[in-house]
């Protein structure tokens, strides 16, 4: 009884004592911490890409914000080949790449494609109809030619381009028949077809030919915002960016797209 009469007057006084302040050196320490491994993932890992065009839709809309993963798909090498998740493309997949051709301005594009065909792959289209490796693809999400809008170079791939053709590029309009074999395009090693999910309205593979392994960027991962905006060709001008980011500040409620907040992409 004596001791535990001793030891309720300890216990109050070790409950009573002052809390230590975190001193401004280990505050900063803490941001720190917390601030670097954010900014390694932001820099070397993900990234931040705003859908400009509707090639597409309507998997990936216009105006998607999308984060991309740039790690998995990065060349493999050294001791970080062993730690991170680094795997080959898959056919299927959607894939954000460099454009293998510059820009008539000398500028490099990014794009967002689907993969469609892998290295050994024989590839065709017939009335829009993709063909891979002579067996017909079911594709519910691509857009399909009606008759009206029937393109025999878009829609009949692969085939001779109509002598200058602006879509096509100079040097793919020669490179193109070294690829053909009984008809289909066969990609060639560490090359990828890429096609865009709105087939009737997608500048993609057909126009401008393989894209390389040293091309990949990344994986899209998923949507974290939409806002509806309109179509756009190529990298937008400076003065195009800040009326878009008014508009988005100004229209943020109106014209977000919220069913679409955090949908994966796939």
């Amino acid at each position: 009884m004596y001791k535990n009469r001793r030891s309720q007057p300890a216990a109050k006084e070790k409950a009573t004592e002052p809390r230590k302040e975190e001193t401004t050196l280990e505050s900063i320490g803490s941001l720190v911490c917390t601030v670097i491994p954010l900014l390694f993932a932001l820099t070397f890992v993900f990234k931040n890409m705003v859908i400009p065009s509707a090639s597409m839709a309507s998997t990936i809309l216009v105006g998607d914000h999308v984060i991309v993963d740039r790690a998995s798909l990065a060349p493999r090498s050294g001791l970080m080949g062993h730690l991170l998740p680094y795997r080959d493309l898959r056919r299927g997949e959607p894939v954000v790449f460099y454009k293998p051709i510059l820009e008539a301005d000398g500028t490099t594009l990014v794009l967002i494609k689907r993969v469609v065909g892998i290295p050994g792959d024989r590839i065709h289209l017939r009335d829009g109809i993709l063909y891979l490796n002579g067996v017909a693809q079911d594709e519910p999400r691509t857009a399909k030619p009606t008759a009206l809008d029937h393109d025999a170079y878009r829609d009949d791939f692969p085939a001779v381009a109509p002598n200058g053709d602006p879509r096509v590029t100079a040097s793919w309009a020669l490179d193109l028949p070294m690829h053909i074999q009984g008809g289909d395009l066969v990609v060639p090693a560490d090359s990828y077809f890429m096609m865009g999910d709105n087939r009737t309205n997608s500048l993609d593979g057909r126009y401008w030919g393989f894209a390389r392994r040293e091309n990949l960027m990344g994986r899209p991962l998923f949507i974290y915002w939409s806002f509806a905006m309109p179509d756009q060709n190529g990298e937008p001008t400076a003065g195009e960016s800040l009326s878009l980011m008014l508009q988005e500040a100004t229209h943020f409620f109106t014209e977000t797209r919220w069913s679409r907040t955090l949908r994966p992409i796939n």
